[in-house]
């Protein structure tokens, strides 16, 4: 498999039908019905028109709150495709060069930005200054600085920004997160978060420094962090990592390959968590409270998520986990709707402290403090 996003794909591949059925067969079995909703659309243009790009694009066909509308590409061939499949027009089709110019469209609300790690800070610093509400896919810079200054940015050009956290959406998540908060798990004495897979083509962008800011952290090291997060219910005081490196010419200076890391919460509860691009089958949260424990394998997949507590399987409905994304954030753009995991700016941020910690830790050899 040559990505993340392959390895997400398959991971949520099981023997029943509808589990197997493919993103776009999920987008047409809702198709884009507005007839029970009134309100505003969220009229979007995503940049970067990749496998990533094209998931979202499908997805959205099903949502009521949100439209695709425009695109921006360095690829005049992918935006004609895409013009003929979701009936594009010119005038809201644009390069990475002239992409400024949004600001005098008034038919796109908001920009998603889809491309590597490394580019996201200033892509999104020109959408809000473009006076266009920004969501940023994660992670959302490849260091807190870079973050803040992106938060900061928005904030300044009075739009928001929302970062593409699809699993603060996701209804088995989303019950765990209920459970908890009622205090059905007890007290919270542990997190496990197993993330990774074995990356493949080694000239592509994750294992380039420049564009990616690390290794398997940075793209799939994120789940066990911000899942750690909303697991737990709340945010690590401390840190401790160490990396672990078998190929070095795949994985040069700066390309982390595998990174166990720990956390600690201020209530004492602890979590253990690996991130790596050299093995298969990791995608599993643990959480273990002094009343009951929930499983949750696969955890972060496109397909759909399994879980379990101690009371019995998890049986909330299955999402295609971006239309419901894209539906949320129009409620949160539009009607100041409030999630029950934050998918702002700010909560991206805290997210790269921790990655930066991570690495710092790692490097050192040191129990990092941290303070969210």
């Amino acid at each position: 498999m040559n990505s993340r996003r392959n390895f997400l794909q398959k991971l949520g591949i099981t023997a029943l039908a509808l589990q197997l059925a493919p993103i776009a067969g999920w987008a047409e079995s809702t198709p884009n019905d507005n007839s029970d909703y009134d309100g505003p659309i969220l009229r979007v243009a995503i940049m970067g028109l990749g496998s990533y790009g094209e998931r979202v694009a499908e997805a959205m066909r099903g949502c009521k709150k949100a439209k695709l509308v425009g695109v921006i590409s360095g690829t005049p061939s992918k935006i004609k495709t895409w013009q003929s499949r979701y009936g594009i027009p010119d005038k809201n089709c644009y390069n990475y060069e002239n992409f400024d110019a949004i600001k005098n469209n008034p038919d796109i609300d908001a920009v998603y930005v889809i491309t590597p790690n490394g580019l996201h800070h200033d892509e999104v610093i020109r959408v809000a200054k473009a006076g266009k509400h920004a969501i940023c896919e994660k992670p959302m810079a490849i260091n807190a600085k870079e973050g803040q200054e992106m938060v900061d940015a928005c904030k300044t050009a009075g739009v928001k920004l929302l970062v593409g956290y699809r699993m603060h959406f996701e209804p088995k998540t989303l019950e765990v997160i209920r459970m908890r908060k009622a205090g059905e798990f007890g007290k919270i004495k542990f997190f496990q978060g197993l993330c990774g897979f074995t990356i493949g083509d080694p000239t592509q962008w994750r294992l380039n420094k420049k564009l990616s800011g690390g290794g398997s952290m940075m793209d799939i090291g994120i789940y066990a962090i911000n899942g750690s997060r909303y697991m737990t219910g709340e945010d690590p005081i401390w840190v401790t990592a160490q990396e672990t490196k078998t190929d070095h010419v795949k994985f040069k200076e700066g390309i982390d390959e595998t990174i166990q890391f720990q956390f600690g919460f201020p209530s004492g509860a602890t979590a253990s968590c690996l991130s790596t691009y050299a093995m298969n089958n990791l995608d599993r949260f643990f959480l273990d409270g002094t009343k009951g424990f929930a499983e949750m394998q696969p955890s972060t997949g496109y397909g759909p998520i399994m879980g379990r507590t101690n009371k019995g399987e998890l049986n909330q409905p299955i999402t295609t986990h971006q239309t419901v994304q894209m539906d949320e954030m129009a409620a949160i753009i539009f009607e100041g709707k409030q999630p029950v995991v934050p998918v702002d700016g700010d909560e991206a941020v805290k997210d790269l402290k921790l990655i930066d910690a991570i690495y710092l830790a790692a490097r050192t050899g040191n129990k990092v403090d941290v303070k969210l």
